[in-house]
């Protein structure tokens, strides 16, 4: 979709331009060391984006090989259900209150699943071994997305990143590969209708600026 490109070039400025990210969030560097069977190919497991459970299209059931298993998720990953992107999503919907949250952690993909009024929205951060292995699994996910068109040029921050028809967006950042899935959301929502992709890509580039902000 490069008629979209500028809007999502001037949407990055602005979430880089954000400030205030919990400082107790760490580094997201933390979570780029080596499992502790360092000898084993960590590359069939990062790529069976299968492991990720969600909707059909994206990724679907599954479990991945232990070999690339993270024991617990890192301070930087569970940032997705923290301050920043409730207090992005409260605002771009104006919302009264925050939103009722639940978390999860398996397959080495922390989630946080926001439930709103029009549905649920999930964020979740896949946390691999290393950077290559991230990188693996996000080419998988792409590969398998339907309608997948990859953010490119500004927009995409520097990053490896798409996005879906339906309303996901997809970043691959050092060990990490970072999903905002708004496909269970309406085409359009807030008081200025903004778009379940629109509103996919300004919580992803939120949750960005701060890992690049505590890197």
């Amino acid at each position: 979709m490069t008629h979209r490109t500028p809007m999502l070039a001037s949407l990055a400025v602005s979430a880089l331009l954000l400030s205030g990210c919990a400082a107790a969030a760490g580094s997201v560097g933390a979570a780029q060391a080596p499992s502790s069977d360092a000898s084993a190919p960590a590359a069939p497991a990062a790529a069976d984006p299968s492991a990720h459970g969600g909707h059909a299209g994206h990724h679907g059931g599954g479990s991945p090989s232990p070999r690339a298993a993270v024991s617990e998720p890192s301070e930087a990953a569970k940032m997705v259900c923290g301050d920043q992107p409730m207090d992005r999503l409260t605002a771009i919907l104006d919302l009264e209150q925050d939103p009722h949250t639940v978390n999860s952690w398996a397959d080495s993909t922390f989630t946080c699943t926001y439930h709103l009024d029009e549905g649920a929205l999930e964020i979740s951060v896949r946390e691999a071994p290393d950077k290559a292995a991230a990188l693996t699994y996000f080419d998988a996910m792409q590969a398998l997305a339907v309608d997948a068109t990859p953010i490119e040029g500004l927009a995409s921050l520097g990053f490896p990143a798409y996005e879906t028809a339906d309303g996901s967006a997809v970043f691959q950042k050092d060990s990490f590969v970072l999903q905002v899935d708004a496909s269970g959301l309406p085409e359009a929502m807030g008081p200025d209708g903004i778009s379940r992709n629109a509103l996919a890509y300004q919580l992803s580039t939120t949750i960005l600026a701060c890992w690049v902000e505590h890197h």
